[in-house]
C-alpha cells in the first residue's frame, strides 16, 4: 500500500474572459460511478450552460477520462486533465461549466480559460495525504489514561474520543508500520497487562 494525495470534499474556482464565465467544480471521487454522479449533479445545476467539460483521474485501474463536451478538440478536457496531472493529485474529478458570452475566444483563449478555472478550483481545495494506517484500541485504568494519551500523541497517533466506564477505552489511528515502539512503551507502562488490538492496514487521510 502506497500513500497518495487527493482532495477532501469539493472545491470551486471561477474565471471570466470576454463575458464568458468558466465555473470549475472539483470533487473527491473513488470510482467512475462517483465521478459520473458528480458530473450529472453539476450538469443538473447548470442546465442553461453551453458546455460542461470534465476530466477525472482515479487510482482504480489507473483510469483517466476527459471530455471537451462540444468545444474544439484539445482546448478544454485535455487542459483540465493536464492540470490534474501536474497537481500530483488523484481520485478526483474537475468539471468546468462554460456560460458563453457571445464572443469567440479562439483555441488559445479556450485553453487558457479552462486551465485557469481548473487550477483555481484545485488551489482552493483542501489537499490530504492518504496513507496506510492502522487502528489501535485498548482499555486502561484511570490513573494511566493521561500518560497513555501523551505516549500515543508523541508517537504520531490521532486519538479518538475516549469512552469512560469502569476503565477508559481508547482508540486511535497511526501510520502503519510505526506502531511497534509505542506497543513496547505501553507494555512497559502497564507491566504487560495492557492488551492492545491492532487492525489490518487500511487507507486513511492525514
Amino acid at each position: 500500500m502506497e500513500e497518495y494525495r487527493t482532495i477532501r470534499g469539493t472545491a470551486a474556482g471561477e474565471y471570466e474572459e470576454k463575458k464568458s464565465r468558466f465555473l470549475a467544480a472539483a470533487a473527491h471521487v473513488e470510482s467512475e460511478a462517483e465521478a459520473v454522479a458528480f458530473l450529472e449533479q453539476v450538469r443538473a445545476a447548470n442546465r442553461t450552460a453551453r458546455h460542461n467539460v470534465y476530466a477525472y483521474k482515479l487510482r482504480e485501474g489507473s483510469r483517466e477520462r476527459y471530455s471537451d463536451d462540444g468545444e474544439p478538440a484539445k482546448t478544454a478536457g485535455t487542459p483540465v486533465l493536464e492540470v490534474i496531472g501536474h497537481s500530483g493529485l488523484t481520485d478526483l474529478i474537475v468539471v468546468v461549466t462554460r456560460y458563453f458570452g457571445g464572443i469567440l475566444l479562439g483555441t488559445g483563449g479556450l485553453v487558457r480559460a479552462y486551465t485557469t478555472a481548473a487550477s483555481r478550483a484545485l488551489d482552493a481545495a483542501e489537499k490530504v495525504t492518504v496513507q496506510p494506517v492502522v487502528k489501535l484500541s485498548t482499555m486502561v485504568e484511570y490513573p494511566l489514561y493521561e500518560r497513555v494519551d501523551l505516549l500515543v500523541t508523541a508517537a504520531g497517533g490521532r486519538m479518538e474520543a475516549p469512552v469512560f466506564t469502569d476503565k477508559v477505552a481508547l482508540t486511535w489511528q497511526m501510520r502503519a508500520g510505526t506502531e511497534a515502539p509505542l506497543l513496547e512503551q505501553l507494555r512497559e507502562l502497564t507491566r504487560g497487562r495492557g492488551r492492545v488490538e491492532v487492525s489490518e492496514p487500511f487507507y486513511g487521510a492525514v
